[in-house]
């Protein structure tokens, strides 16, 4: 079956072209590491624009409010993949966590270059605008919530290594629109027509 947005199978005359795993070690810590220096490039500076007195001035309560959005942040940054997908495929979508990633994907189609990039950009494009627009308006009201949001931030932008990795792949390197991914979640296949 076809659809404008995926193939059920993959179309006759077609091979594997490219591969990312994330559960693999190599590929697991380049994109640790490369995720940490994102996140820090995001955290150090908005942490320095607030007085050193309120940056030690975070409770218990800012500490709790803080790791429950971590987690909520986690999930909802998933969902957002998967509302994506299930928008666009209408499929049956598949969660889960390694050790090195967290994950949501379609893994029984190969969906086309359009629905991928929109899948795969969804969620930093959400949670950016959200995290920014919150952590400008807390920096002008409460110091240790705008931290708070900041390092959510910086987190997110880490967290986003993979996506924004595939994304900038299909935008530079897989330009052509015949491209196909299956998209198991650790783990992305990209399939041209041989003929290519």
């Amino acid at each position: 079956m076809k659809s404008d947005n995926f193939f059920t199978e993959l179309p006759q005359g077609y091979a594997e072209v490219y591969r990312i795993d994330a559960k693999k070690g190599k590929t697991a810590l380049v994109m640790n590491v490369v995720g940490l220096v994102m996140a820090l490039a995001v955290i150090l500076p908005c942490i320095l624009c607030v007085n050193i007195r309120e940056r030690v001035r975070a409770d218990y309560i800012v500490l709790i409010v803080f790791a429950v959005c971590v987690l909520a942040y986690f999930v909802a940054h998933e969902l957002v993949h998967g509302a994506a997908y299930k928008i666009l495929t209408g499929r049956k979508l598949v969660f889960g966590v390694t050790l090195s990633v967290a994950f949501c994907g379609v893994p029984d189609i190969y969906v086309t270059r359009r629905t991928a990039l929109i899948a795969l950009i969804a969620p930093f494009a959400v949670f950016s605008v959200l995290f920014s627009a919150l952590a400008a308006w807390l920096y002008f009201f409460n110091a240790a919530y705008y931290l708070v949001i900041v390092t959510i931030l910086g987190l997110h932008f880490g967290g986003c290594v993979g996506d924004l990795y595939t994304f900038l792949l299909l935008i530079f390197r897989f330009k052509d629109k015949r491209l196909l991914m299956r998209d198991t979640g650790p783990e992305q296949a990209f399939y041209m027509p041989e003929d290519n």
